[in-house]
């Protein structure tokens, strides 16, 4: 495994690929891999010839007051991880080299920013696609992966790509959990003695919320009364959001049919967390 951190390098490793005809897959993360990226990986690895994964943690999708000081950083650790997996490149771009001094270029995907963690985390997405497109234009891929733990941030990326016509497939993987429900993500590091219990409420508000679709319940009202009541139930706790919507447009469905999914962000203790479900995952609904 490669460990490259020029820009002009990974075209050209890429270009090269290509022109030989393999197929390219890309794997953006922020590093401090677990066990939800290297799925993201191994799915990479089996759809493509060659398999790139960048690791930059992206400035300009955290807030002023969030965690971009603190988040946790691993390089040795990620690196032993991405070869295990039969990584080609790991992708290390300097933060100088993707915002140069005078940057002033940003992307923004208009209706599918707003709302839920868009609302919460104001100017998030806006650095999210900036980043995105940037990797897309420096490993040009033919496939990209990411998870569905990030659902409103995958569907964000895909109409970025179609948008501007970015000649690459986005593709979306299932959440990994821990064996107790917990959706698997690098903060979950910061979650502290009691914090660690109260964090299961999101897994446990959304088996709440499929088991009464389940029942035939479609009134999205008392399903998102269902969820509120156990995330305000839980200690240390505070609900940021909870949202029942269309999967394509994120709009509010009122009522669930094959395709809503039920949103979810919650602080547990200092620390934000988000989940997600496809309320009725036997119809397929899920991307």
């Amino acid at each position: 495994m490669e460990i490259l951190s020029d820009l002009r390098e990974m075209r050209a490793r890429s270009r090269g690929w290509r022109g030989r005809g393999e197929k390219v897959a890309l794997v953006p993360t922020m590093g401090y891999f677990h066990a939800g990226h290297l799925s993201l990986m191994r799915y990479g690895r089996r759809a493509a010839d060659r398999l790139v994964v960048s690791l930059f943690v992206n400035a300009a999708q955290f807030g002023p007051a969030e965690d971009l000081d603190r988040y946790p950083r691993d390089l040795e650790r990620d690196a032993a991880l991405a070869r295990e997996v039969g990584v080609d490149v790991l992708f290390t771009p300097a933060a100088a080299d993707i915002y140069p001094a005078g940057y002033q270029t940003y992307v923004t995907v208009e209706e599918l920013s707003q709302g839920h963690c868009g609302a919460s985390r104001p100017g998030h997405f806006r650095g999210v696609a900036t980043v995105v497109l940037k990797l897309f234009n420096q490993v040009e891929p033919d496939l990209a992966v990411f998870g569905e733990k990030d659902y409103q941030q995958l569907q964000v990326i895909r109409q970025m790509a179609a948008d501007l016509n970015v000649p690459v497939t986005v593709v979306g993987r299932p959440i990994v959990r821990e064996a107790d429900g917990l959706a698997l993500s690098s903060r979950n590091t910061y979650l502290k003695g009691e914090e660690r219990a109260s964090a299961l409420c999101l897994y446990r508000a959304i088996n709440a919320a499929r088991e009464m679709a389940a029942a035939g319940e479609i009134s999205g009202e008392k399903i998102l009364a269902a969820v509120r009541g156990i995330i305000t139930e839980t200690p240390l706790t505070r609900l940021d959001y909870a949202a029942l919507v269309d999967p394509e447009t994120l709009k509010a469905a009122p009522e669930i049919n094959g395709g809503t999914r039920l949103l979810l962000a919650v602080w547990v203790g200092a620390t934000r967390l988000i989940d997600n479900t496809c309320l009725q995952e036997s119809l397929l609904c899920c991307v």
